[in-house]
């Protein structure tokens, strides 16, 4: 399996001199498998606008377009980039969109379509050139066919939103972002009018047997792709309940679940290079880290396993 960053930058585009190290795209990653003729790419951010025009440049050496999109979610900084996809204005293009949809009422196609409006932008969906399908997603296992095996795990996040484990062979590849630690809804406080013992220990339970479930969806993968946007300073000073992982978080859960390579990833878009690499000096050392080894997810590099 080979992965490469295109885009690693949570919320927001934040183009400038101070992410030119780490890249400003918003989210989207591709997945590879030597010998399969298989395009995987996940979440479709600001950063499928590259992906797709390394694709036109080198359509005369892979012929037509053929690409499956994963959506962890629809979440604007995950599908933006898709007005900007230059192949869905080929014709010989075909696509098919897979993600989870929060509502029996409105499709997938139309949360995805809903951009390309008028309103919105100059071309309209009807109007798209290439053969694009939409598949809704849930949680499950699926055979993708090739001997890929896709599993996929509600996450921790204000909108419906899944992680993916890929496994090819011996290989497992996991992602688990937008998400926070799962955590007892129910008022764990006697003095609150609203406490009841009964409701705080079964929410106690629950938030324990998700946070189970989730590092067992990680146990032993060969890279791991997490949501780490905050610190755990940030994180509980104001960031609860936002749908984002501090990096201790994610650290120590990969740790306890043997996972050999974590990629921190869904950069806050006020941090700057400077400020990541001194993050990077504090938490991906092994010291630290123990035997999974930590970096900080990059625009542009590619991850064998």
């Amino acid at each position: 399996m080979m992965i490469k960053f295109w885009g690693v930058r949570g919320s927001i585009p934040t183009p400038g001199p101070n992410s030119t190290k780490y890249g400003g795209n918003t989210l989207c990653l591709q997945l590879s498998i030597k010998g399969l003729d298989r395009l995987i790419i996940i979440d479709a951010g600001s950063g499928i606008r590259e992906l797709g025009n390394h694709l036109v440049a080198n359509r005369t050496k892979i012929g037509p377009i053929k690409a499956e999109i994963l959506l962890t979610h629809t979440h604007w900084d995950h599908i933006q980039g898709i007005p900007f996809f230059a192949p869905i204005y080929s014709r010989e293009t075909e696509i098919w969109i897979h993600g989870p949809c929060s509502s029996k009422e409105v499709s997938l196609q139309d949360v995805i379509g809903g951009q390309l409006t008028y309103h919105y932008f100059p071309v309209r969906h009807e109007e798209l050139a290439a053969r694009i399908s939409y598949t809704h997603l849930t949680e499950g296992r699926f055979d993708l066919g090739d001997g890929i095996t896709l599993t996929t795990k509600y996450l921790n996040h204000p909108l419906l939103c899944l992680g993916l484990r890929f496994q090819y062979g011996t290989k497992v590849f996991c992602t688990a972002y937008d998400t926070e630690p799962f955590r007892n809804l129910f008022s764990a406080d006697p003095e609150d009018p609203s406490y009841d013992e009964t409701m705080c220990r079964v929410g106690e339970q629950a938030a324990m047997e998700e946070n189970r479930r989730l590092e067992e969806f990680f146990k032993g993968v060969d890279l791991l792709v997490h949501d780490t946007q905050y610190t755990r300073q940030e994180y509980e000073s104001c960031k609860i309940g936002w749908g984002h992982s501090s990096i201790e978080h994610a650290i120590e859960a990969a740790k306890r679940s043997q996972v050999k390579r974590l990629a921190l990833f869904h950069h806050d878009p006020m941090r700057t290079d400077v400020q990541i690499d001194e993050l990077s000096e504090k938490y991906c050392h092994p010291g630290y880290t123990g035997d999974t080894e930590v970096f900080f997810a990059r625009e542009g590099v590619e991850i064998n396993i």
